[in-house]
């Protein structure tokens, strides 16, 4: 099978997300054989929920599809590093590559931060890809600040 990035839609789902007043992240569930299970954006403020993260909501989408609450062979394309909360939830979906796009050195949860892959008792480490897209994740996380703070120049992003 030939690899294809679902990032573009991870990145139509983060926009959806800013204008919905929500922080730009999108997330894509792409099964084994490369098709597109779920997709999200961000919605903690819409559903006033804290844990309505992008990529919680993709895999809850794609169990709910599966029939499971495993998702052994499925890949996760996220426009923005993944949290602590979500990295904990990608391991215990057994999710087995995550592709990100942005870096995130203020909340992030698998490059920065808590390192949820690399402790000992992580259960599951998907193979990681980070970088994909990322300029064009960053810049729209840094628009969504900006117009919405005034704070462009957030030296986390």
């Amino acid at each position: 099978m030939r690899f294809a990035s679902h990032m573009d839609t991870a990145l139509v789902e983060a926009r959806a997300a800013a204008d919905r007043g929500e922080v730009p992240v999108g997330a894509v569930v792409v099964d084994p054989q490369g098709r597109m299970v779920a997709q999200a954006g961000n919605r903690t403020r819409e559903l006033n929920d804290p844990t309505a993260h992008a990529e919680i909501l993709a895999i809850r989408a794609a169990c709910a599809a599966a029939g499971s609450e495993r998702l052994p062979g499925h890949a996760l394309y996220v426009t923005l590093e993944p949290c602590a909360m979500c990295a904990t939830a990608i391991s215990a979906a057994r999710i087995a590559r995550l592709y990100y796009g942005a870096s995130d050195p203020k909340s992030g949860g698998v490059a920065h931060g808590a390192r949820v892959f690399s402790h000992p008792q992580c259960h599951h480490v998907p193979e990681i890809y980070d970088g994909i897209a990322a300029q064009e994740a960053e810049a729209l996380l840094k628009r969504f600040f900006r117009d919405r703070r005034g704070d462009a120049d957030r030296p986390d992003l």
